[in-house]
């Protein structure tokens, strides 16, 4: 089963800017992301690479995951990267654009302790290798797919709208890969900072898709993030009923149960016992 723990809202922060990352500390985000790739010029590479392994190290992020966004490894930047976050052992690591489990590999060899990784379906290429890379989380360290919209859009020359209508089918299918293989996996990023409308559309889709959460680009961003993918109050209620239906002595050895007229699978009771895991880790947070 999937941990529980939750990745509603995951931000971006820009490990170049040393007041961002202060900021990150008390974010009510559930994940924060020091990013060293796209939101970070050339120039200001070796200093974001630098704060951001200090920022891991100082701590300070409470219950919130750290993860190290580094540059490819076909950068001239990606090996020192990866050797460097590595290091500093944060909760993940998020390799950009991988398009097949080879890529996968290579990034897993640089990693070592507790560290996880994660990895970034963002090519026209990787979408044709969903199967094999997402397999990887039997072999490897990978823990979760992350969706890079923005660049998959480029590649395919789609338009990305609200409604993300081109990327449905990926979208999709990205999630299903990672179910198939007990990987959690965050949608891609909403463009639109002054688009309140457009982010709640977008996270009510993107929870209805079945992610565990959504990537942000701005802290503005987080409360639509984490009121879409928290388990309301009526599914959580329903859920512990479902529990408490199969723990009942006269139930253990049923496998369908008739609960308040409706049909409740075991299946049901896996999903009903994973969804309160999360609404109490929310709730202790």
């Amino acid at each position: 089963m999937i941990a529980a723990r939750p990745r509603r809202s995951a931000l971006y922060m820009p490990a170049a800017n040393a007041r961002a990352i202060e900021k990150a500390r008390d974010l009510t985000c559930d994940v924060v992301i020091l990013d060293l790739e796209d939101a970070v010029a050339p120039d200001a590479k070796e200093i974001a690479r630098q704060q951001a392994v200090e920022a891991v190290k100082a701590g300070g992020f409470g219950r919130r995951e750290v993860v190290i966004r580094v540059n490819g490894l076909d950068t001239p930047w990606g090996a020192e990267d990866l050797a460097a976050a590595a290091a500093a052992c944060p909760d993940a690591i998020l390799a950009p654009k991988v398009s097949s489990a080879a890529d996968v590999a290579a990034y897993d060899a640089g990693l070592s302790g507790e560290t996880r990784l994660w990895v970034m379906i963002e090519t026209c290429a990787s979408l044709f290798a969903l199967e094999s890379i997402a397999a990887c989380g039997g072999t490897s360290r990978l823990d979760a797919l992350v969706i890079g919209t923005n660049d998959l859009a480029k590649e395919m020359r789609c338009r990305l709208t609200v409604d993300r209508a081109p990327l449905v089918g990926p979208l999709s299918l990205s999630v299903a890969a990672a179910r198939a293989h007990g990987l959690a996996i965050l949608d891609g990023v909403h463009n639109g900072i002054a688009d309140e409308a457009g982010l709640v559309r977008q996270c009510e889709q993107g929870a209805e898709f079945g992610f565990d959460g959504k990537t942000l680009i701005h802290p503005g961003q987080i409360e639509a993030a984490n009121a879409a993918f928290s388990p309301a109050p009526g599914e959580v209620h329903w859920a512990r009923i479902i529990v408490a239906a199969f723990d009942s002595p006269e139930n253990a050895a049923k496998g369908v149960l008739r609960i308040e007229g409706r049909m409740v699978e075991r299946l049901h009771l896996v999903e009903a016992q994973r969804l309160i895991a999360v609404a109490d880790a929310i709730a202790a947070a």
